[in-house]
């Protein structure tokens, strides 16, 4: 198990590292006025900054070590049953995504980012629906207003107008 871990943590890490260099390619600016390499510069910086702290806990962490210890005396089937390693929530995330892409121009960015939220909370196991209902609409009104308003970026608004 910590093997995988070390493994995604290094690719992510990679993957933030091309990002970061491809990124500074481009024109940065600075925070007021913001060049195109800006955003995905600091996204790459912190995709490797998240990558690298997980794999320094997974080399240092006591639980896992005393894990591999007890592993070799679990039976097969116990250790199966402890690896979700189920592909549902993510064929669920896909069809989510796909279906906001699809419906987006029709129902507009409120609604959608709503749906998209909505459904993303269930995906990962929320099943408390006011709270689902109440995430998901602070998202999409804070997310709506921060590109509407503050960045002034015109998004879809779909057939309701908003």
């Amino acid at each position: 198990m910590r093997t995988r871990e070390i493994l995604g943590a290094g690719v992510m890490l990679l993957l933030g590292a091309v990002t970061a260099i491809l990124s500074a390619q481009m024109p940065i600016g600075d925070f007021r006025a913001a060049g195109p390499g800006l955003f995905p510069l600091c996204l790459g910086v912190f995709l490797i900054l998240l990558s690298a702290g997980l794999i320094v806990q997974v080399l240092f962490s006591r639980e896992e070590q005393e894990e591999g210890k007890t592993e070799g005396r679990m039976s097969k089937d116990a250790r199966a049953k402890e690896e979700p390693g189920s592909l549902a929530p993510v064929v669920a995330f896909l069809a989510v995504m796909g279906l906001a892409a699809l419906f987006l121009p029709t129902l507009g960015y409120f609604i959608v980012s709503f749906l998209i939220m909505a459904g993303l909370l269930t995906t990962l196991g929320l099943r408390r629906w006011p709270l689902i209902l109440i995430l998901s609409l602070v998202t999409a009104a804070g997310s709506h207003v921060l590109f509407v308003y503050v960045l002034k970026i015109p998004l879809p608004k779909g057939f309701l107008g908003i």
